[in-house]
């Protein structure tokens, strides 16, 4: 806990004893004698009404603003509206001696980070900043899908890079945050807003010939987990999702060493769900968990709580099979063993090709 002062005065001892004595009404292992669909899709209706508002979407009006090639692909960066008022920069990778067949492609979503997207797509200006933050978490996965194959989009979530022009005005405070309590004051929440900004570019992915509107995926480290695991929950057209370093629990992660920021926030959750429960209702869709076994951001003993609930989900699914896990011998960061055969396997064996 933040503060450990045995007292009974202590907010920090209050929200413990709190924690322990709420109990999710709609947690995969209380509900596990029900229906599986009937428990996911209860599950699926209440986080989007606790997400709250989604807005209307606004005309794409895509705007090409710079286009470069590499050896092994093609590099544009896009302008895409979500809805009035509100633009999504994104890197959209094109491998390079594509034929006229449309390709899966997959949705890249970054982590909490200061450069967004332009990690994930390889992006570093020859900062050597910008290169160490890739290096240290084997951050761009966009441009190594790409270098496989796949299209791929690292769009800039709100709070994030050039969202916020690459800069937090506010002193020792998380911009997120703030970004946060300003959506919930208008009525909004910053993560279904970006939940929402990420539906878009799935929008603007099937305005493209490249792409086979049936072979879409996402994948994420950290907040790019979070991304991930709600796009791939309410999303249906997101077919597969690699979790990168999320997948932990309440207790873990926000009441024992609170490690969240407002990006992250569905108010209310955990009266109904914890984190491994709304993991667990994206069964029977494929999914690939990775956890790193020296992660000291989500650390591994939360992580192996949250595998062994949604493998559960999993097998009242009836498709187990779906379930990929990777515990590998690293810290916070992006693996790679088995991303490559699992999108492979799920995203190009299909009958679209």
């Amino acid at each position: 806990m933040a503060n450990t002062v045995d007292a009974p005065q202590i907010t920090d001892n209050f929200i413990k004893k709190l924690y322990e004595k709420t109990k999710p009404s709609l947690s995969f292992q209380s509900t596990v004698s029900i229906d599986f669909i009937s428990w996911k899709e209860t599950l699926k209706a209440k986080v989007k009404e606790l997400l709250g508002e989604f807005p209307q979407p606004a005309s794409l009006d895509p705007q090409l603003l710079s286009r470069e090639e590499t050896e092994r692909y093609i590099r544009e960066k896009w302008l895409i509206q979500s809805e009035e008022d509100c633009w999504v920069p994104l890197y959209l990778l094109i491998p390079n001696n594509i034929d006229k067949r449309r390709r899966p492609a997959i949705l890249c979503a970054h982590g909490h980070g200061p450069y967004g997207k332009d990690s994930v797509a390889g992006v570093h200006f020859n900062d050597p900043n910008r290169k160490a933050e890739i290096a240290q978490h084997n951050y761009n996965y966009a441009e190594q899908m790409c270098e496989a194959g796949y299209v791929t989009a690292a769009p800039d979530w709100r709070s994030f890079g050039e969202r916020i022009a690459y800069q937090n005005p506010f002193v020792d405070r998380d911009i997120c945050n703030i970004h946060f309590l300003q959506h919930l004051i208008l009525g909004r929440t910053l993560l279904g807003s970006n939940i929402f900004d990420g539906m878009r570019v799935v929008d603007f992915l099937l305005t493209r010939s490249e792409v086979d509107p049936e072979r879409i995926g996402c994948m994420g480290l950290s907040f790019g987990g979070t991304m991930s695991t709600y796009l791939a929950l309410l999303d249906d057209r997101i077919k597969a999702v690699d979790i990168i370093c999320y997948a932990t629990t309440t207790e873990h992660y926000a009441i024992s060493r609170p490690n969240f920021c407002g990006s992250q926030i569905v108010p209310f959750l955990y009266k109904y769900a914890d984190v491994p429960d709304v993991i667990a209702a994206i069964a029977p869709k494929p999914l690939l968990i990775e956890s790193g076994a020296s992660d000291t951001c989500f650390w591994i003993h939360s992580a192996l709580k949250a595998h062994q609930i949604i493998k559960k989900a999993y097998e009242a699914s009836g498709h187990p099979e779906n379930l990929w896990i990777d515990v590998f011998p690293g810290e916070h960061g992006f693996s790679g063993r088995m991303a490559f055969d699992f999108f492979n396997n799920f995203l190009r064996q299909s009958t679209h090709n």
